[in-house]
C-alpha cells in the first residue's frame, strides 16, 4: 500500500500498540488510538499528547464506534495477550477477538483501508511440529481456559479473511511470537518481566515445570520493523513474525539471573494447564517475502528492557 496518511490503532495504549503508535507518528502520520484500557496504560502513549497529529479515545472496540473519514490503515492490536489477562478476562477476550475484529473490519471497509490483523503463536496451540510453519494447521485444545485466547484468534483469522474474500479490500494477518521490550508491565505475567522483575526485587524466580519448555524472543523494535515490512508489501499473509532462536525457560531464568548479577533462587511449580511445549516461529516466508529477520541479539534487548524495569520499579 502506499503511505498511510491516518491510522487507527485498536489497543494503542498496551505494549506493542503504543510502540506502533510511536513508529507512526515518527513517519508523519496522523494516528488515532483506542483503547479500554484493561491492561493498556495511558502513560505508554504521554509523549504524544501534545502532537496535533495525535488522539486518543478511551473505548472498548467491541462495542461499535463511529469515526470520521479518511482512515487509510487499521491495525487491530486490542486484546489480553498475556495468561494471567485473559484467565482474568476470558468473556471481554472472546469479545475482542470476535466483535471487536467484526467492529474494526467495518471502520476498514467503510474507509477502503487497510486491514492488519494481530494474531498470535497461540493458533498454533501446544504444537506437534516445530519449528512452526504458516502452513501448520495447529494442536489447540478448544475447551481449555486457555483456549478463549487461541481461538479468539482463530476466529479473528477467519472472519478477516471472509472479509478480504466478500468485500475486496486489503486484509493482512500477522501471527506475533513472544516478544518483549520496553513498556512490559511489571506484573504482565509473561516469563521474561516475571523474571526481571522477580530477580531486581530479590525474590526467587518461578519456573514452571522442569523448565525444559522452550520459547523464542524477539525485542519489540524488530517486531515493529517487520510489521513496517508487512503494510508496505503485497503478502497478505498469515506471516510468522518472531525470533527463531529457541531457549528454553531454565536457560532464560539463568540468563537473567547472569544479567543482573542476581543471587536469587529458582523455584519450580506445576505446569499450568496446555502450556506449550515448544514454540518457535519458523520465518521463511518473511524472510523470502519481507527481506526481514530480526537482528537485536537476545542479552542486547534484555539489557534495554532491564534498564525500563529498573525505572519502572523506582518510580512506583
Amino acid at each position: 500500500m502506499k503511505r498511510p496518511k491516518k491510522v487507527l490503532i485498536t489497543g494503542a495504549a498496551g505494549f506493542i500498540g503504543s510502540h506502533l503508535s510511536d513508529h507512526f507518528i515518527r513517519k508523519g502520520c496522523k494516528v488515532i488510538g483506542i483503547d479500554n484500557l484493561i491492561t493498556g496504560s495511558v502513560q505508554n502513549l504521554k509523549q504524544h499528547f501534545s502532537n496535533p497529529k495525535f488522539s486518543f479515545i478511551k473505548h472498548d472496540i467491541s462495542k461499535p464506534i463511529l469515526l470520521s473519514g479518511g482512515i487509510d490503515l487499521v491495525l487491530h492490536f486490542a486484546s489480553p495477550a498475556s495468561p494471567p489477562d485473559y484467565l482474568k478476562h476470558p468473556i471481554q477476550t472472546m469479545k475482542v477477538g470476535a466483535l471487536g475484529t467484526h467492529n474494526a473490519l467495518g471502520i476498514a471497509k467503510k474507509n477502503a483501508a487497510t486491514f492488519v490483523l494481530a494474531s498470535t503463536s497461540e493458533v498454533y496451540g501446544d504444537p506437534l511440529v516445530s519449528p512452526q510453519k504458516e502452513t501448520y494447521w495447529g494442536h489447540v485444545n478448544p475447551n481449555g481456559p486457555r483456549s478463549v485466547y487461541d481461538e479468539s484468534k482463530r476466529f479473528a483469522e477467519a472472519l478477516a479473511l471472509a472479509y478480504h474474500r466478500e468485500h475486496k479490500f486489503d486484509v493482512k494477518i500477522v501471527r506475533i511470537f513472544n516478544t518483549y521490550g520496553e513498556r512490559m508491565r511489571l506484573r504482565d505475567g509473561r516469563v521474561i518481566p516475571n523474571f526481571i522483575t522477580q530477580a531486581l526485587s530479590g525474590k526467587p524466580l518461578t519456573v514452571y515445570g522442569d523448565g525444559g519448555q522452550t520459547r523464542s524472543y524477539c525485542y519489540v523494535d524488530d517486531l515493529v520493523r517487520g510489521l513496517d515490512r508487512l503494510i508496505g508489501s503485497t503478502l497478505r499473509g498469515p506471516v510468522n513474525l518472531g525470533n527463531p532462536n529457541e531457549m528454553s525457560v531454565l536457560k532464560l531464568a539463568k540468563l537473567i539471573k547472569r544479567l543482573l548479577g542476581s543471587k536469587s533462587r529458582i523455584v519450580y511449580k506445576s505446569l499450568p494447564v496446555d502450556d506449550p511445549k515448544q514454540r518457535c516461529p519458523d520465518i521463511s516466508l518473511a524472510k523470502k517475502s519481507l527481506n526481514w529477520k530480526p537482528e537485536v541479539q537476545l542479552e542486547d534487548g534484555l539489557e534495554r528492557t532491564i534498564v525500563y524495569f529498573r525505572r519502572a520499579m523506582r518510580s512506583r
